[in-house]
């Protein structure tokens, strides 16, 4: 009998924002995939969970997704989870939730924060609809591109952009975009 794969959100900061179910998921999980053992240790030992990890990021996901598909498939119970928030959403994970399912394996998501709704719940810009964008290109060149086939968009838009390039990324944004609020 297929093992099962729940794909499960952990917080974004504050280690207390886990839905009681994922704690349970975790907790009762034969293995646990993590997108850093390490950041996901420190979640784990706060609610005194001792389950076993594994690595499971952009550089090894294509390696690890036959060996946790097999595991999956000879029953084991497996929690995918990625650093913060939603597993596959810009992270690691899709590679194995097809492979899962392709095998006959029941995928379960277990909700639970979400960056990108989350900024968007307290931004005060427009929620009926939106498009999300996931990371900006890192080229300049290639961010305006992308943004340029956004221009017409009225929808609320959505990316997210490592630390340090959000000054440039916004500078890109407000020459791209025009005067759009932010």
């Amino acid at each position: 009998m297929p093992g099962l794969l729940y794909v499960v959100a952990t917080p974004i900061g504050n280690l207390e924002d886990i839905t009681h179910r994922a704690v349970r998921i975790l907790s009762e999980a034969d293995l646990i995939a993590c997108e850093d053992t390490r950041q996901s240790r420190k979640l784990l030992d706060h609610y005194n969970i001792h389950k076993p990890t594994i690595s499971y990021h952009d550089h090894n996901e294509a390696e690890r997704t036959e060996d946790l598909t097999a595991r999956l498939v000879n029953g084991t119970v497996i929690a995918l989870v990625s650093d913060a928030g939603m597993p596959l959403v810009s992270d690691p994970g899709y590679r194995l939730v097809r492979a899962a399912i392709q095998a006959g394996v029941p995928v379960v998501p277990i909700p639970g924060p979400s960056a990108s709704l989350t900024a968007l719940a307290a931004s005060g810009l427009p929620t009926d609809a939106f498009h999300f964008g996931g990371f900006l290109p890192s080229k300049p060149g290639q961010r305006a591109q992308l943004l340029e086939t956004l221009a017409e968009e009225q929808s609320t838009l959505i990316f997210y952009e490592a630390p340090h390039r959000i000054l440039e990324a916004l500078e890109t944004i407000e020459a791209v975009l025009g005067a759009r609020p932010i």
